[in-house]
């Protein structure tokens, strides 16, 4: 009796450690920022900047393009050869037996001389072939059986539910790729419709697929090699368009920063029609519009000054005969009756008053010019200050308190000094309460003079504004005089001389300024 396979291949599905056969897997807007009046300094560099976002950005777009295409294309590449490689060695395999003719019962000796002519002519290299037919074990080579052969190969070769077909698995054993062929031999039924029966004995060809592995593996090495240089070539491209998108926001930032400096006539010069153009333009109107409000401040600011300054000159010489006539009426009250000297002595109070607030503003109005001058002189700051309290005859120990560090020699304007110091405890008398103690003394390079009084001290909240002009605290002085330009001015001198003075509030109580220059 001989027995054939059937004329139907079929390929099982995947089993473990393998893969099934036959399964189908295997515009800028560019422009320069004017820089009238100096240059902006360079961009700093950023290690994780937009510069090297952009570039990295770029780059992995690079490289996922790059490994998206090598990954499919190695899929495709690897299912094709293995594929290929396994149809080749499955239909060999079914014709060679199919021409055996292996006649039952089962000769063992002539079934080993079938497998091992089968063995030889193993396509697309040679095979190793295995027969198993019930306890019998028959192969090609020195070993019966072959451990790479499942138990999942052998069940479907010997499923008896189903119709008997061809199988075949690719597994992988102590990291060497096989594929492995199981091929049925039937009995053909005499009616031409009747299916084919099975005989018992299976057929095994086993075939490394090393050479597929290593064209595989030069394909990924290929793939692998061929990035790198891709990437390095991407980042041409991934640089200059960082350039191309940082030229803006770099002019941008020297723009702004020129118009932080003051240069308000600032602009860009905004080309193409992308967003960054229209943020270029967007600058340029504020800018504009920015300037010209500015200059509308200014041009204000200028015509009150010069209306302030203009006024007080104006002043001067009527104050001076007005001055002149209050003294002589002064002289004279004694002998008037008493609502007339009142009145003549208020008058001259208030005439008095206007004359201080008229060479305060004049005063001030230098400073806003900058027109205020410092003519220093090396002095004894100690004898500067005793000078100040004797021209204004603040030499009564219950009114005002000096503590001088003597011999200390400082290069000042003596007669800036002297305002500062006089302003100081003139506000401590007016405002706050006797004795007011003035100490002065050295600290390192600066020359540091503070003027204390005893009275409520500063309110918080006017603590902040008590050096700005014509501000009154009627809240914490109660008794307020005076222009209000006085701190101010002492303000002014002690920046003149490159000091700084301070307002604060001693813990037990009254008001401390602190005047630090240099020496």
């Amino acid at each position: 009796m001989k027995a054939c396979v059937t004329p139907d291949e079929d390929t099982g599905d995947e089993g473990p450690g393998g893969h099934a056969g036959h399964d189908g897997h295997g515009t800028t807007g560019r422009g320069r920022a004017s820089r009238r009046g100096g240059r902006s300094p360079r961009l700093r560099p950023h290690p994780f900047g937009l510069r090297t976002r952009l570039v990295l950005a770029f780059l992995l777009v690079a490289a996922v393009g790059c490994g998206t295409t090598a990954a499919l294309t190695y899929r495709a590449a690897r299912n094709a050869i293995l594929e290929q490689t396994q149809d080749t060695a499955v239909s060999a395999f079914r014709e060679q037996i199919d021409a055996l003719g292996t006649e039952l019962p089962v000769n063992a000796e002539s079934l080993r001389d079938s497998l091992m002519l089968v063995a030889r002519q193993g396509k697309p290299r040679a095979w190793r072939v295995y027969a198993e037919y019930g306890t019998l074990r028959l192969s090609s080579t020195d070993r019966p059986t072959s451990s790479v052969i499942t138990p999942e190969l052998r069940a479907r070769a010997a499923d008896d539910e189903a119709v008997p077909h061809g199988s075949f698995q690719r597994v992988v054993k102590n990291g060497t790729p096989y594929l492995t062929i199981a091929v049925p031999a039937v009995f053909l039924a005499r009616s031409p419709d009747g299916p084919p029966q099975r005989t018992g004995l299976v057929f095994y060809a086993v075939m490394e697929l090393d050479e597929e592995e290593a064209n595989v593996e030069a394909m990924v090495a290929a793939a692998r090699d061929g990035a790198l240089p891709a990437l390095a070539v991407a980042l041409i491209p991934a640089l200059i368009a960082a350039r191309g998108v940082l030229r803006p926001v770099r002019e941008l930032r020297h723009a702004a920063h020129s118009m932080g400096r003051g240069r308000l006539d600032t602009r860009i010069h905004a080309k193409g029609s992308d967003e960054l153009a229209d943020l270029a333009r967007t600058f340029n109107e504020s800018a504009a519009e920015l300037e010209r409000s500015v200059t509308e401040l200014r041009n204000a600011e200028a015509r009150a000054r010069r209306f302030a300054s203009d006024v007080s000159h104006e002043l001067r010489t009527p104050l001076a005969g007005m001055l002149a006539v209050t003294e002589v009426l002064d002289e004279d009250a004694g002998s008037l009756d008493s609502d007339t000297a009142r009145a003549v002595r208020l008058i001259s109070a208030e005439t008095g008053k206007l004359a201080v607030l008229v060479e305060d503003l004049m005063e001030i109005s230098r400073f806003d010019a900058r027109a205020a001058e410092l003519h220093t002189d090396e002095v004894d700051a100690a004898d500067c200050v005793r000078k100040t309290l004797q021209h204004r005859y603040w030499t009564d120990p219950a009114q005002v308190v000096p503590y001088l560090t003597e011999g200390i020699r400082a290069r000042l304007d003596p007669r800036r000094f002297d305002v500062v110091v006089a302003n100081l405890v003139g506000n401590a008398l007016r405002h706050g309460g006797a004795p007011v103690t003035v100490r002065l003394w050295a600290e390192g390079e600066q020359l540091v003079t503070e003027v204390a009084d005893r009275g409520p001290g500063i309110h918080p909240d006017v603590l902040p504004h008590v050096f700005d002009r014509f501000y009154k605290a009627d809240r914490a002085r109660t008794r307020s005089a005076g222009s209000g330009l006085g701190l101010a001015i002492t303000l002014e001198n002690v920046r003149l001389h490159g000091g700084t003075v301070t307002a604060a509030n001693d813990p037990e109580g009254g008001a401390v300024f602190t005047v630090r220059m240099p020496l």
